[in-house]
């Protein structure tokens, strides 16, 4: 609507005056009504501006311990670089809700340490003799693939001593509780391969404690199921339980309240349409934005929306880069069904690769030529096995 008397507004619209200009508009000259819409133009872009510097420093700022020693430290500079690649009518509300969600969602050292603290010192786990239930735990160290067990593990082992003045390493006694530590629960994949090698040497009816700082509800339950029937197949009494600070929905049945990324509508794009009959075995089942969320990771619908269709196409972009993808790599995070795990859960030590790829993909070292040199990432992926090659995910 164009603003008439500077400040009262008329029914028509401004664009009709452009052939037919008078020389006075309202009774104000022309020349003034012209000067005063490109100072109001003027400063919107300056109030855009702004705003964007403000999230740009925001989110370098909650990202700020992310692999430190690494990586560099995230500046305006880095976040911008990434977010440049989306189109510009996007940029600046997909900083607004980025920078909200990684507030939500980005958890770092301090976050883990209190949690642990926390924990240690809890009635329902440890009692209110607490530093005798630790000192007879045997906390475990059998973590297969990856550093996640053995960092976290050693941070643990940090607290224990202040708290207790314990060593985890000593820990351990007949008959104790066995506790397993890791970061996240995704899947529960990686917890349930580690635990079915121990198993058949642990005690009958033991109590396993699986420790992570937050879960996802569908990864819990397969992963605890699949370990009752291991433990039955083996001829062992072997209870399961987990502790975190937080559960995430992100069962199917009620995709409606999930905590994840999952769209509501799918955009009309060649890359989705190529996408979809792929992945025939999937079909994509949409949430209905009229659920309830447990977790206040986004800041509305209409933020969350934007992130589910902008990370959707630009990881179908990142796939294409790729000759031969692995069915796991979906365009919303690593997973086996349909768009991706959607997780917007980053630690300071690492981004999973249930994370959108957006987030994560690239490597700012490679060449333009190269798929990991076609996208620049706003937190680089540290993959668990120092000597991996991206060729053994066939994505080349």
């Amino acid at each position: 609507m164009f603003w008439g008397n500077l400040g009262q507004p008329t029914k028509y619209p401004f664009s009709i005056f452009l052939n037919h200009l008078p020389d006075t508009l309202n009774g104000h000259p022309l020349s003034v009504i012209m000067a005063y819409r490109k100072t109001q133009s003027r400063i919107l872009q300056q109030a855009g501006s702004g705003m964007r510097e403000k999230y740009l420093e925001s989110i370098a700022n909650t990202l700020r311990g992310f692999r430190e020693g690494e990586l560099k430290a995230p500046t305006p500079q880095h976040v911008d670089r990434w977010i440049s690649q989306f189109d510009d009518s996007v940029q600046l509300p997909m900083l607004k809700e980025v920078d909200h969600v990684l507030e939500q969602s980005y958890l770092s050292k301090e976050d883990f340490s209190d949690f642990f603290r926390n924990l240690i010192r809890n009635d329902s786990l440890a009692s209110k003799n607490y530093c005798d239930f630790w000192q007879t735990a045997h906390i475990l160290d059998i973590q297969q693939n990856g550093q996640s067990q053995s960092e976290i593990r050693n941070l643990f082992g940090q607290l224990l001593i202040k708290e207790c003045d314990l060593n985890i390493d000593l820990c351990g006694l007949d008959g104790g509780p066995y506790i397993y530590l890791d970061d996240i629960l995704f899947s529960g994949n990686r917890i349930g391969q580690d635990m079915a090698s121990w198993i058949p040497s642990a005690l009958d009816g033991s109590t396993v404690h699986i420790i992570v700082m937050s879960s996802h509800e569908l990864g819990e339950w397969q992963c605890t199921e699949n370990l009752k029937k291991i433990a039955k197949a083996n001829n062992k009494n072997i209870s399961f339980r987990v502790w975190t600070s937080v559960r995430l929905e992100n069962r199917k049945a009620y995709r409606n309240n999930s905590d994840v990324l999952w769209p509501t509508v799918l955009p009309e794009h060649p890359l989705v349409s190529e996408y979809l009959a792929r992945e025939a075995k999937f079909p994509f089942e949409p949430r209905l934005s009229s659920g309830k969320l447990k977790n206040p990771f986004f800041s509305c619908e209409e933020g969350r929306q934007l992130l589910e269709t902008q990370f959707l196409l630009a990881g179908l972009k990142i796939i294409s880069f790729c000759q031969s993808p692995k069915p796991i790599m979906k365009p919303l995070g690593f997973s086996h069904f349909g768009l991706g795990f959607g997780s917007t859960i980053v630690t300071y030590r690492n981004c999973p690769n249930n994370s959108p790829l957006a987030l994560w993909w690239g490597n700012p070292e490679m060449p333009a030529s190269h798929p990991l040199g076609r996208w620049y990432p706003l937190v680089q992926r540290k993959t668990n096995d120092p000597g991996f090659d991206f060729r053994d995910l066939e994505v080349f």
